[in-house]
């Protein structure tokens, strides 16, 4: 039997409050109050804890753990993904899939990890003057962040799903690269978009949280951070409302944190949002801008035989190709990656109705599908979205998909094309609502060449949401400077996503773990000394 290192924990006597359980208000205290305990809050929690200082962590979502994790779309999206896995920008263009549990984003991704992009990195020096941040600087806070989550070679050959973007790959001359992954003992199961049942995937949920909690750590789980209180120019204390259910619909019982300084790592949406909930200065209107998703395109093929997309570590090939072929700042480049196809994602990905959806969905084990990333942030034409409030204090962003994005993804739809093709595809078919499928690669490159692509149309989707809370040097340019301190309150930081200036061209957890690590290590440092 798969020992539950969380339920283990709590019945030795880890510190876990269920806000939807309370009976009354109730009041915290801390050194540092933690919003949010995806890979930035979780490394937060871990590195402040292990100084000595008392740390609270506050998460909306519910505590689950391996025991819960019965690899089941039906229950993963709705219990550990923001809006059950359905979260839209505002025009309903583009489909957002973010975690919202304890361990965010990295308890439900599919463990892919690169480091920052060396030319990301630039970029961020060159125009926002994050000058500290140079390869060299973050070796180091990638080395302990690898070390931590296990960040390592994956030596099981690819499943077929991957196979397919490597064998496409090499016949073109296109290099095709392997991922290195974040997982221990994994047993190559295929599910982990639903939570890791056997705890083989090295998330926050089963390494930094149970760090922190060992150490003394409080947890709150199902309790939406509502507002951040100030008094005299300073952060006093949060405001939470618990949650009922999965975690959707509000309850009675208010939870109040007191604590010397707040960090915010609520990933980006979520975290903009609440600094805009609680009227934080925002002198030069950025907050909320800046906003990057890596908007991604999607082409499934009819191999002719059985691919099994669902069995098998998900992500294991890449290729950054076509990252590589013109200049950061030129046309928008893309990275080409190979998602897990189970029937609820693949169903509310693949277009069109009736019986061509229906034959689509029976022939879903011959299906390879292939995803392209767009790198957005760093052209004039790709300036992101904006994160705005509705009138009940949720969330939005709205994200213009334009023709500087368009043409990339024409690009994009024509390079996974030819590769599947190449690999041997019977038949392409590059997600759009006008098309059926294509069963030549000649076929393909002249009706795609002629095609408009357009919001709605095209579908889009993204996994990563980054920006929002940009970090800059000049208070003019960014809401919080290079160690994620708040340029206008001084017992603030943001340590999450949202603080990354453009999208970075990668997955990006492992550059979450790595700046917060160096950031959370920063505060510790000056609290101890304070």
């Amino acid at each position: 039997m798969i020992s539950d290192p969380i339920r283990e924990g709590i019945a030795r006597g880890w510190l876990h409050i269920d806000a939807s359980q309370l009976g009354k208000d109730a009041t915290l205290e801390a050194d540092v109050c933690i919003i949010g305990t995806g890979a930035g809050g979780g490394i937060a929690a871990d590195v402040l804890s292990d100084t000595g200082l008392k740390v609270v962590m506050i998460e909306e979502g519910m505590l689950r753990s391996s025991t819960d994790f019965r690899m089941l779309e039906s229950e993963a999206y709705p219990a550990l993904y923001q809006e059950s896995a359905s979260r839209k920008t505002a025009d309903k263009a583009i489909n957002i899939l973010q975690g919202r549990t304890v361990g965010g984003s990295t308890t439900v991704n599919w463990t892919t990890s690169f480091r920052t992009p060396t030319a990301t990195l630039k970029f961020w020096r060159e125009r926002f003057g994050l000058t500290e941040l140079t390869d060299e600087h973050m070796a180091g806070w990638f080395q302990r962040a690898e070390k931590l989550t296990n960040i390592s070679d994956w030596s099981v050959p690819p499943n077929e799903n991957n196979a397919i973007l490597e064998r496409g790959g090499q016949k073109l001359g296109i290099k095709v690269e392997r991922i290195r992954r974040n997982v221990k003992g994994c047993y190559n199961l295929g599910y982990c978009g639903m939570g890791c049942p056997t705890n083989a995937k090295q998330s926050m949920l089963v390494t930094a949280i149970p760090a922190a909690l060992a150490r003394g750590a409080v947890l709150v789980s199902r309790a939406r951070a509502d507002r951040l209180v100030f008094k005299g120019g300073r952060v006093e204390a949060l405001e939470c409302v618990s949650m009922q259910g999965v975690g959707y619909d509000a309850g009675n019982v208010k939870v109040r944190v007191t604590a010397k300084h707040f960090v915010v790592a609520g990933g980006a949406i979520n975290s903009p949002a609440l600094l805009m909930r609680s009227k934080v200065p925002d002198p030069y209107g950025l907050l909320g801008h800046r906003t990057f998703l890596h908007p991604s395109l999607i082409s499934g093929a009819d191999m002719g035989a059985k691919v099994a997309g669902w069995e098998g570590a998900p992500q294991t090939t890449y290729s950054d190709h076509f990252l590589n072929t013109q200049p950061i700042d030129g046309p928008m480049g893309f990275k080409l990656e190979v998602p897990p196809v189970h029937p609820v994602l693949y169903a509310i990905s693949v277009n069109g109705m009736s019986e061509h959806h229906r034959n689509r969905i029976t022939n879903m084990p011959n299906t390879q599908v292939s995803i392209a990333l767009c790198r957005d942030g760093f052209h004039d034409d790709s300036s992101g979205g904006s994160v705005k409030l509705l009138a009940d204090g949720f969330p939005q962003l709205d994200y213009k998909l334009n023709g500087y994005f368009f043409d990339a993804a024409k690009r994009a739809m024509l390079a996974m094309a030819e590769i599947q093709f190449a690999a041997g595809a019977k038949e392409v078919f590059p997600v759009d609502e006008r098309i059926n499928g294509f069963r030549t690669w000649t076929e393909a490159k002249t009706a795609l060449a002629a095609l408009d692509l357009k919001p709605l149309s095209t579908r889009v989707a993204s996994a990563h949401v980054m920006g929002g809370c940009t970090m800059a040097r000049d208070a003019k340019e960014g809401v919080v400077n290079v160690d994620g301190r708040h340029h206008q309150v001084e017992n603030l930081s943001v340590m999450d996503g949202s603080v990354f200036p453009t999208s970075i061209g990668a997955n990006p957890q492992l550059s979450v773990y790595g700046l917060a690590w160096r950031n959370a290590a920063r505060l510790a440092g000056d609290m101890r000394r304070g």
